[in-house]
Order: C-alpha cells, then structure tokens, then sequence
C-alpha cells in the first residue's frame, strides 16, 4: 500500500512536469482514496477504462489522455461527466500525464519508439526545446521506404499509412507519437529522411512531396501505449503496490 500523495511527489520530480506548458494539467485530475494499493493504466480515460478500473478493483486510473483540455467546456456533463461522476462514486482517483511522458528519456513514448525500431543515436528533433518532445535517432542500416513501412507495421501493430518522398533510402528518422504531424517540418530542417508520428491530416501529403520527407502515420494510440505502461510499471517498483495494464484496441 502507498499513500496518493507520496506516488504524485514521485511522478513530479520524475517527469519534471513544472519544467512542461501543456493542453490540460499534468498530475491529480480527480482525487480518490489517500491509500493506493492497485493502479490501473490505460492510454486514455474512456468509460470502458474506468468500467475496467471499477472491475478490477483498483484505486488509481493512470492515463496519458485524461480531461480538462485548453478549450473544452467547463461544464461536467454528458458524456465526461459520467465519467467523472463514475470515478467519484468509485473513490477512484485519475491521474493523467500529457507531454511530461512523451519526452520522458526513459520512461515516455519517444523512448519507447525508439527501442522497438532499434533505432539509434537519439537525438533532441527541436534542438531549442529544454525538454524535447520529438526525436531524431538512427536505423543501424538504411531500409528502403516499403521495407520501412513493413517494419512499422510488424513492430507497432499498426496499418502503417505512408506519406512518399522522393529518397530511395531511409536511416535517419524522425518521430514524435500521437498528433505531431504538423513537425514534419522540424524533420525537413534536420534533413531527415522521415518521419512518424501517429496521426496524418490532408495537408500532410503535399508537406512529404514538397519537403522531401517520407511521413508514416503509425496511429495515435498506438504509438502512445507504451510510456503509460512504463510509468506504472515504475511506480509499482517504487512503492511495491500491484499493476495492470488495460489496452483498448482504438483503430485511430
């Protein structure tokens, strides 16, 4: 068992969240019981996450995608208000961390990403930024853009949609999970040969020709499972309460 507060002190100096400006607040977005003894993770809070929290019996719901975003209503209702009013009645606290695990050198997204490409020489996409949210890293060996693709989608789970450049070959890449796809431009400044992130727009077609960058769209959720898992697995070991991962299978 771990106290709530003593798991909040912990992840905010592990993901130096003051150090981050973001779309909704990073930490305790809904306070539950004071004592923790089981965390359930999920990329984002959904009704189906907090039904799976509910079942499981656990205490704390811990989420990459959670609420109160810059431009949301204010109001409690609808649809996120049963979800918060199923949290309160359940004692069951959220807790939420946006860009904080996304650049998180170990334990967010990025990193993720990297390791199961294999992907090498990591460095910052956006060299100005303290805490990069993006990366650049290296392929061991230079893969064509099918063969690329190919291996997205084998690693990733994913049916990869790819973008066309004009370079035959790829080796460095750059990627930034979730709805980054508007940093292409950041990749064509470094001269990368691509780029991966998990969502794609319209525009970002004729952003890959004209830039000269492969874009690979490898889904939003399923490029940002990874780091909510690493951060619970983490705090488990830390406190040596129990954890368990739940995954919904969003196509997008």
């Amino acid at each position: 068992m771990a106290e709530l507060q003593n798991i909040l002190q912990w992840c905010e100096q592990t993901l130096k969240v003051a150090e981050f400006k973001d779309y909704a607040p990073n930490g305790l977005q809904i306070e539950g019981k004071a004592e923790i003894q089981k965390i359930l993770c999920a990329v984002t809070a959904s009704q189906q996450a907090i039904d799976a929290t509910i079942a499981q019996q656990a205490d704390l719901l811990l989420v990459h995608h959670g609420y109160f975003w810059k431009g949301e209503p204010y109001p409690i209702t609808g649809m996120r208000g049963k979800r918060i009013k199923s949290l309160i009645q359940h004692d069951i606290s959220l807790l939420a961390y946006h860009l904080p695990l996304d650049a998180h050198p170990v334990l967010g997204n990025n990193a993720a990403i990297a390791e199961i490409l294999g992907l090498q020489n990591i460095e910052a996409l956006d060299p100005t930024e303290r805490n990069p949210i993006g990366n650049i890293g290296y392929l061991p060996q230079a893969l064509g853009p099918e063969a690329f693709k190919d291996l997205l989608s084998e690693k990733l789970g994913f049916a990869t949609i790819h973008l066309p450049a004009g370079k035959q070959t790829i080796q460095k890449v750059g990627f930034c999970t979730g709805a980054a796809q508007d940093f292409i431009d950041k990749a064509a400044a470094q001269n990368c040969d691509a780029y991966i992130s998990g969502e794609v727009s319209e525009r970002t077609y004729y952003e890959a020709q004209e830039l000269n960058v492969h874009y690979y769209a490898c889904g939003h959720h399923a490029t940002e499972r990874y780091g909510v898992q690493q951060l619970g697995k983490a705090i488990c070991q830390q406190f040596g309460i129990e954890y368990s991962y739940f995954e919904l299978n969003n196509p997008i």
